[in-house]
């Protein structure tokens, strides 16, 4: 079984920072890619970043100089500053994984349970 554990979120002001952390464990055989979501109250989903097997980061461009992601193995976090209201969301992370046995095959999608960021004076 493969879990998606996140931490670190919470209430912060406007102009604070917080760091996320997410750690992938259980019977894993390969890790192709992991990411950091965020959906907000009535909108979709979105990307903020993600880092590759091979150790490359793609942040989205909105996010570039506030948030940034980075990762080691079977872990991934996320530091943000500056931030602001709109930042108020549910941010999960996610990974692509083989888990054990490996016949080959494709990987699957995983999902932590999220953890909420709000953003507030």
């Amino acid at each position: 079984q493969v879990q998606l554990v996140e931490s670190g979120g919470g209430l912060v002001q406007p102009g604070g920072s917080l760091t996320l952390s997410c750690a992938a464990s259980g019977s894993i055989a390969r890790i192709y890619s992991m990411a950091w979501y965020r959906q907000a109250p009535g909108k979709q989903r979105e990307l903020i970043a993600e880092i590759t097997s091979a150790g490359s980061i793609n942040h989205v461009n909105s996010m570039k100089g506030r948030f940034t992601a980075s990762g080691d193995k079977n872990t991934l976090a996320l530091q943000m500053n500056s931030l602001e209201p709109e930042d108020t969301a549910v941010y999960y992370c996610n990974a692509e994984i083989v888990p054990r046995p490996d016949y080959g095959q494709t990987p699957t999608d995983y999902w932590g349970q999220g953890t909420q960021v709000t953003v507030s004076s």
